[in-house]
């Protein structure tokens, strides 16, 4: 029996930080209560990445390793982690809120008929009950709760907000069942963006533009500024509405929901939506000509200008630093 069991997302053979950050997060909640710790893995050719896996605290992993899991299947990777709910028996499911995260909570949950914390931000013990903080209306506050009677409780996790560590052991590994993929529909591709892109989903640094850049062209303005910052590159819901950036970048209630150590918002008003999806940034900045612009309500440094001269010296400058 597990205290924790954590769903570990890997893609093309990489697993996502967001995933280490969930299985670091429940290894400090549950070995604290002297519970095990368990992972799963479910994917095409991942066998070789279980015993990594001890590296951060896993005890037990559990593997669904078939070619035809190397694309994400929705029921099939439910079913997966289903049957390794059954073998480790654990008191919560772990899930990092990715978009495979925020979409395979919800269906596990619903398959083990058990309650759904999503998208949460603070996790602690009240006596033997685990209590999770997660935002709500946009962001505008914060509610605590818990996965009443029901077990296991399934969990995800919000990216960049949990410290992920390393606490090396020798975990044993255990296969899974073969399971079915198909059920009327399955993903045949995955397009990827453009190679050397970093997803603001996961990114430390982000620098996103608004409608303040006027036009598409001047996005380079904000990649360059990216690039000097070695960052990813966001916007506003507006910017990609128009056609100026693809979806993938969008930052917000309608896009993704991001936790970044630095995020910069350059010519973006801070309309709610948008605020809902990076609110919780650890440091933000703001340029904007508009004094009055929300963003500033956010915002730990402001800077009232033209972004069109500030940039430009803005990297200037940190090129300089950086060199």
């Amino acid at each position: 029996m597990a205290g924790i069991l954590v769903f570990v997302e890997q893609r093309e053979g990489q697993i996502r930080k967001a995933s280490l950050e969930a299985l670091s997060e429940g290894r400090r909640l549950f070995q604290s209560k002297g519970l095990p710790v368990a992972a799963v893995l479910v994917g095409a050719n991942v066998q070789a990445l279980a015993a990594s896996l001890g590296e951060w605290g896993a005890e037990q992993v559990f593997v669904a390793d078939q070619p035809d899991l190397a694309l994400y299947s929705p029921e099939a990777y439910a079913q997966a982690v289903a049957a390794a709910v059954t073998q480790a028996e654990p008191e919560a499911v772990f899930l990092a809120a990715t978009a495979l995260g925020r979409d395979l909570s919800g269906r596990l949950a619903a398959k083990l008929r058990v309650g759904c914390l999503p998208d949460v931000t603070a996790l602690q013990w009240e006596g033997s009950t685990l209590q999770a903080v997660r935002p709500v209306y946009s962001g505008k506050a914060l509610a605590t709760v818990h996965g009443g009677q029901s077990r296991p409780v399934v969990v995800s996790l919000r990216p960049n907000v949990f410290a992920a560590d390393k606490q090396p052991v020798n975990p044993q590994v255990v296969a899974l069942p073969t399971v079915a993929v198909g059920g009327g529909y399955r993903v045949r591709e995955v397009v990827a963006a453009q190679a050397g892109e970093l997803d603001v989903a996961e990114a430390e640094i982000i620098v996103s533009g608004g409608r303040g850049l006027r036009a598409p062209e001047n996005f380079s303005l904000i990649r360059q500024l990216a690039e000097a910052l070695g960052a990813a590159v966001g916007a506003s819901r507006a910017v990609v509405d128009a056609g100026w950036i693809d979806h993938a970048h969008q930052v917000g209630q309608t896009g993704k929901v991001v936790s970044p150590t630095l995020y910069v918002a350059c010519g973006i008003s801070g309309a709610i939506q948008h605020l809902a999806g990076m609110s919780s940034s650890k440091v933000i900045v703001a340029i904007n000509k508009d004094p009055e612009a929300p963003i500033f309500k956010v915002a730990d440094y402001g800077v009232v200008g033209d972004l069109f001269q500030v940039l430009p010296a803005l990297t200037e400058e940190i090129k300089k630093l950086k060199s």
